[in-house]
């Protein structure tokens, strides 16, 4: 038995960090972490590690705690801006990975996936001292959210898509390295059918779920929203939870005969089976995903290890924001000191809060600001229809009843002032020298949590009219839960063809697990883990 208190997890697609941040709050200790991207993996050395990656290149030195299993670049500093999709296969001749592979313990690996679980299928060694928890008692967790553009509602959708390929690629390594438990978390999106080529519909959340089955792992879906663990946003999530078969035998023992945690994982049992058994007989439908939203199952999630995933009040963005506004900040909100002291003894202490440099908007683009504010405050889809159709050059007109509406509210005019429009007339002209293409831009709700699509600076704009503007990086890490000492490196932002392979700032913070829904997520976790202790040693006495 182990008589550390800490259970251990590895981290696959780690990102800047959020869920391994989670984790480590809920008692999870790191033995290995593995990110693709160096500009995001350069955020999770600083803070993780405490490395930073711009002075050692400065320095011409390499970091003690992140290897690069290949890399085109000898040099650090050309590989921080490194495209990861273009890196050469592995050799000896350009990978960083040490020898003695005890050396990797509790350390952040660079490279692709695919090469990952490559190296361990070729390197006995490797596997065997990752697959024992480094000459522990094996690993407890695995856990990550595989890239997710092509299950994404706002992605392609393409079943052919290479990225599709991760979450299998997770499936590889979680049966070369046998954890108690995975977890995989997605974007909603996978839980919505696609169509192939051919027409035929795809389920991918299904897929990947059969996938898991096939590797003798019993999968749980859940639908989620990370609103429900107090982040102030609105952010609905597929989570898997899939235990090891001889695992969940122990664990079974432990559930009641009418217990939340049986009807859980009641069908999931009889869907394993199936596919180990009657793979034919393994079709869509065969499992359920429960839907924190429904009630039945929000009376399992209550009733269950999940109860943490659904045990906290709705936050607003102004509980999140509005201690750094510019003009007229409140003092910091109970959320966001509580959210502070949370993390406080796993980072560093820092002297100032970090990533809150605020973007140049010109006049113009702030006129459009006080308009999409003006529509959110309205809260009316005739209203936005009406003044968008205008704003898109489609009309030059609006209804008599939508006016009366609009002409209540101040605007930002040409001469920077606020002031109201005397006449309907004056008020189109006003929205016709102002036209735009897009729709999917908005102000946010100050009173409500965050839309769930914010990841780069355009997709949203403050609340406060006195604050017309994109969200800071700070202020998107806040409505993402991250707290105020974990400080977000790299590039604040990027375009064009970099688009497809750099990830700075503001999309790190846009594709990281929540560390609040982390932390809810280990909670869950290590309730198991304790169960399966406790039937543990209740067989040993």
């Amino acid at each position: 038995m182990r008589n550390s208190s800490l259970f251990n997890h590895i981290e696959l697609f780690a990102g800047c960090g959020g869920l391994s941040l989670g984790l480590d709050k809920a008692g999870f200790e790191l033995l290995l972490a593995n990110e693709l991207s160096p500009m995001a993996a350069e955020t999770f050395s600083y803070n993780f590690f405490n490395e930073d990656f711009q002075q050692l290149a400065r320095d011409n030195q390499k970091p003690e705690h992140a290897y690069w299993i290949s890399s085109q670049f000898e040099n650090l500093l050309q590989r921080l801006r490194e495209n990861p999709f273009q890196y050469p296969s592995y050799s000896f001749d350009n990978t960083d990975l040490p020898e003695d592979t005890e050396q990797l313990k509790g350390n952040l690996v660079i490279g692709n996936i695919i090469q990952l679980n490559k190296l361990l299928e070729s390197n006995k060694e490797l596997l065997n001292t990752i697959k024992n928890g480094f000459h522990g008692e094996g690993v407890d967790l695995v856990s990550g959210g595989p890239p997710c553009q092509s299950f994404s509602m706002a992605g392609l959708r393409e079943k052919d898509s290479d990225k599709n390929t991760l979450p299998w690629e997770f499936a590889n390594f979680v049966e070369h390295t046998q954890p108690k438990i995975a977890v995989l978390e997605n974007v909603t999106g996978i839980l919505r059918a696609f169509s192939d080529k051919k027409g035929n519909l795809f389920h991918a959340w299904f897929e990947v779920a059969k996938v898991f089955a096939s590797k003798k792992y019993i999968p749980l879906c859940l639908h989620v929203n990370a609103r429900f663990v107090g982040i102030p946003q609105n952010r609905p999530r597929f989570i898997m939870i899939a235990v090891r078969y001889d695992i969940f035998e122990q664990l079974e023992k432990t559930f009641g005969d009418e217990s939340a945690e049986r009807k859980l994982f009641e069908q999931s049992k009889t869907f394993y089976h199936l596919v180990q058994n009657e793979p034919k007989k393994a079709i869509f439908g065969s499992l359920p995903y429960f839907d924190v939203t429904k009630p039945n199952a929000l009376l399992l999630f209550k009733t269950s290890f999940l109860h943490h995933l659904v045990e906290h009040k709705t936050v607003s963005v102004k509980e999140a924001l509005d201690d750094l506004k510019i003009h007229e900040p409140s003092k910091q909100s109970t959320f966001i000191k509580t959210l502070n002291k949370t993390f406080l003894t796993i980072l560093q202490k820092r002297d100032k809060v970090y990533n809150h440099e605020y973007r140049s908007n010109s006049p113009y683009v702030q006129r459009r600001f006080r308009l999409y504010q003006v529509i959110q405050q309205c809260n009316d889809t005739n209203i936005k229809k009406a003044v968008f159709n205008i704003l898109k050059g489609d009309v030059n007109i609006i209804t008599d009843s939508i006016w009366d509406r609009l002409k209540t509210f101040e605007y930002l005019k040409e001469d920077n002032q606020m002031g109201k429009f005397s006449s309907k007339s004056e008020f189109i002209r006003y929205l016709q020298a102002h036209p735009t293409k897009k729709q999917t831009q908005k102000a946010l709700d100050a009173n409500a949590p965050a839309p769930a699509a914010l990841s780069i600076p355009d997709d949203a704009c403050h609340y406060d009219q006195k604050e017309l503007r994109v969200l800071t990086v700070r202020e998107m890490a806040r409505i993402q839960s991250f707290p105020d000492n974990f400080v977000f490196r790299s590039k604040t932002t990027t375009g064009g063809q970099m688009r497809k392979f750099e990830v700075p700032q503001y999309t790190q913070v846009g594709n990281a697990v929540p560390p609040l829904l982390g932390l809810a997520l280990g909670k869950c976790i290590i309730e198991l883990l304790n169960k399966l202790q406790k039937s543990e040693n209740s067989l040993l006495n």
